[in-house]
């Protein structure tokens, strides 16, 4: 009989809904004209591209020209950092000032640090509280005449924290009209798309960054939203795709995908909460010594992390992959490295609490009969875990 499996690593990636995998397929082998070409099944591709921006515009909120696709949301963040101060300092000739967060996507937070070494930029990382949560109060202070992009990821990848967008939106909206410059205000959503609201005009963003595969999409594809009236040097430079601002001949299946998968995506997350709340409750009840990173009350509702103390994280996933759970000790795109997460660190922990962290990310797939079953083998991992290490 073959083992039980349960994935719960959905932050890390989503499988492709079926339904969205069957409207990629004819683009594949059927509908495989070029879109830049001009017979007609070039331009049956075209036409479906066009297609697939007008409806996730629809689910932004915004026009269909201020969506930009994308290889995927590391592309879209590394875009509007490296795209505005490029623009910038060929216009104005200046070094703009940036303001993030220290618990952002690597995808910002490297890119900041090239042009910060490079003499680029001034850069300004926000602290955050033992929740995972942006002070308005630290980010109204470090605002500065040149000033001119915030990036704030909507939720965290590895503790769900969900940030306060709209407030930020509205302070930034209210302080620009006695701006010389306005603020560029821009958001990674890639977490949040599932659960939250991502109307760019509620939430006051000027740019968003979305992938495919956390949305039950394809891998690799993404898009940028840009509001009308920001401008971007291009990242990719080459044949003028994407109105002349992302070069590269469209990845069409991926963004017939992505369109699809947005479209269909269902915030009513009642459920998924429920049992996420049962996995919460159930980890803080039957084992001793441990800890839920993150907030429990601005939290994406299928993200639990938790600090096992005495057992390392890597060895709580590898005992629970033996058993047909799947999960992480955090971010997937950071996962080959050994050192201790920055969003843990952070947070306050130590590197050995960070370590011992593990995400559990739940999905459309979660049952109530998975959770009962992670609750039950998942004690006696940690227990033979400590008892190895001594701890």
């Amino acid at each position: 009989m073959a083992q039980k499996q349960i994935y719960l690593d959905h932050a890390a990636t989503t499988p492709v809904a079926p339904a969205v995998f069957r409207k990629m397929q004819p683009y594949f082998n059927q509908k495989y004209g070029n879109p830049s070409s001009i017979h007609g099944l070039g331009q049956t591709a075209a036409q479906a591209i066009e297609k697939a921006r007008q409806q996730i515009a629809v689910f932004l909120n915004c026009l269909s020209e201020e969506i930009h696709f994308t290889a995927g949301a590391t592309e879209s963040d590394n875009w509007i950092i490296w795209g505005l101060v490029e623009k910038l300092r060929f216009q104005e000739s200046i070094n703009p000032h940036i303001i993030t967060s220290a618990i952002e996507h690597k995808a910002i937070l490297e890119p900041c640090q090239v042009l910060l070494k490079k003499g680029l930029i001034r850069l300004t990382i926000l602290p955050v509280n033992s929740n995972g949560l942006v002070s308005l109060e630290d980010l109204k202070k470090a605002i500065k005449k040149d000033t001119r992009l915030v990036s704030i990821m909507y939720a965290n990848s590895e503790i769900g924290t969900i940030q306060p967008i709209s407030q930020i939106g509205q302070l930034i909206k209210k302080l620009n009209p006695k701006r010389k410059h306005p603020i560029i205000f821009h958001s990674d959503a890639v977490q949040a798309a599932n659960y939250l609201d991502c109307s760019v005009d509620k939430l006051g963003l000027d740019s968003l960054s979305l992938s495919g595969h956390k949305v039950y999409g394809p891998k690799g594809v993404g898009l940028l939203y840009v509001k009308k009236g920001v401008k971007l040097s291009p990242l990719i430079r080459g044949g003028g795709q994407e109105k002349g601002v992302r070069s590269g001949t469209e990845n069409v299946p991926g963004i017939i995908g992505l369109a699809e998968a947005v479209s269909r995506i269902n915030q009513n997350n009642k459920e998924l909460k429920k049992l996420r709340d049962k996995l919460i409750t159930g980890v803080l009840r039957d084992i001793n010594q441990v800890e839920l990173n993150g907030s429990f009350k601005d939290r994406l509702p299928n993200n639990a992390n938790f600090s096992f103390k005495g057992a390392e994280g890597e060895s709580i996933v590898l005992s629970l992959s033996a058993k047909g759970v799947f999960t992480s000790t955090g971010s997937a795109c950071a996962s080959h490295s050994l050192s201790p997460s920055h969003v843990m660190l952070a947070l306050g922990l130590s590197h050995e609490q960070a370590h011992a962290s593990v995400r559990f990310t739940l999905g459309q797939q979660t049952t109530s009969q998975d959770i009962d079953y992670l609750l039950k083998i998942l004690p006696g991992i940690i227990a033979r875990l400590r008892k190895i290490s001594g701890r």
